[in-house]
């Protein structure tokens, strides 16, 4: 699918490309059923999906009275021979695009000679205001480096899972 859900806010250096797992100097993921992953250069690379819940079918009285847990995972891994920078951001929108909540973690520094290994970040949204009706996902990053090619973080199998009902 390449990158046809998602939208290139930054696509600097060499831009954002698509690899084989496990890649150059690079590591298996745990989950047997993803063979690809995406991966920024030495400038900023960040991608990122707006989902409109009622087009996903949570319709707003769901949204409002229930909400549901909202949750979030995203896995990274670093080159062994290069150092990068990853970061997320995830936001829960009104209709008006207006931020009702936010989960912005410190963003990850990797550095060289370093494990290769996936690793997996989540978050959980809960008690969140009535409202949400959009969620806006962004990661990426870069390598730390400086160096032409594809040396940055890498990134792959986001998803984001939406109830049980909490309230």
């Amino acid at each position: 699918e390449n990158f046809q859900h998602w939208k290139l806010d930054n696509n600097d250096g060499d831009k954002w490309k698509i690899e084989a797992l496990p890649g150059p100097h690079g590591t298996q993921i745990p989950d047997p059923e993803v063979h690809k992953y995406f991966v920024t250069s030495y400038g900023p690379c960040f991608k990122s999906q707006l989902i409109t819940l009622q087009k996903e079918g949570y319709w707003n009285q769901l949204m409002d009275e229930k909400r549901p847990e909202i949750v979030v995972k995203d896995w990274y891994a670093a080159r062994f021979d290069c150092g990068c920078r990853y970061e997320l951001t995830v936001r829960l929108l009104s209709e008006d695009y207006i931020v009702l909540e936010e989960f912005r973690p410190e963003p990850v520094v990797i550095e060289q000679w370093n494990d290769a290994m996936w690793r997996e970040i989540s978050h959980t949204f809960q008690n969140y205001p009535a409202g949400v009706r959009y969620i806006w996902f962004q990661h990426g990053g870069q390598d730390t480096q400086f160096w032409a090619g594809w040396y940055g973080i890498r990134v792959t199998n986001s998803s984001i899972t939406i109830g049980p009902l909490t309230l």
